[in-house]
């Protein structure tokens, strides 16, 4: 493990612009156009111009809850979907190519620590307020304390999907192909943390 939980206090209660940016993509290309006015009206909210770089985290939350209130039974479906946009956006523009050669050219447990490091280090782009950590190896465990994501919800089965999906994509694209993450605990769910596993196979 790496030590314990880390604050994201850089962050500032803001969070990177792929949280609502990668799902208004999703809901033109799946849903349409009218949808997704109805979403960001609802959640009183602009289309955020990602050259102007991180967000409000509450701009985030506020548009993910306007989408589970329009379209319930759609909703962790389309936002896997934004999530796996995301990490693919990630894999673009934010790690260098070099740097994906590297993790795909060591074993996988070692190219998993160093991308997992890497996740780390930058947790701050999708954690915003809450607190991200490294919480086990075998097999390897993300969790994230106070997740803004998902502040207020309560449920009855974890909900973070974009933040799974993100992991997924990263993980099956640069260590194994037929990478999982499941999330096992979630704060609304009325667990403590949001944690996510990290499975080589399904």
């Amino acid at each position: 493990m790496d030590g314990g939980f880390v604050p994201v206090a850089a962050a500032e209660a803001r969070i990177g612009p792929n949280a609502i940016t990668q799902l208004v993509a999703v809901l033109d290309r799946v849903e349409g156009r009218a949808l997704r006015d109805q979403v960001m009206a609802a959640a009183g909210v602009a289309v955020p111009d990602p050259a102007l770089g991180m967000i409000p985290e509450a701009d985030a939350a506020a548009v993910h809850l306007a989408l589970r209130m329009a379209v319930p039974e759609r909703a962790e479906g389309l936002l896997r979907l934004a999530g796996l946009a995301t990490g693919s956006y990630i894999l673009r523009h934010r790690i260098p190519r070099v740097a994906q050669w590297v993790i795909r050219a060591l074993p996988a447990p070692l190219g998993a620590r160093v991308l997992a490091g890497a996740i780390a280090r930058h947790a701050w782009t999708f954690a915003g307020s809450g607190a991200f950590r490294i919480a086990g190896w075998r097999p390897l465990v993300f969790e994230v304390a106070g997740n803004p994501l998902v502040a207020g919800l309560r449920g009855d089965h974890p909900m973070c999907h974009w933040h799974a999906a993100v992991f997924e994509r990263l993980f099956a694209r640069l260590v194994w192909k037929g990478c999982v993450v499941r999330e096992v605990a979630c704060a609304a769910a009325g667990d403590g943390a949001c944690r996510f596993e990290v499975l080589p196979h399904a």
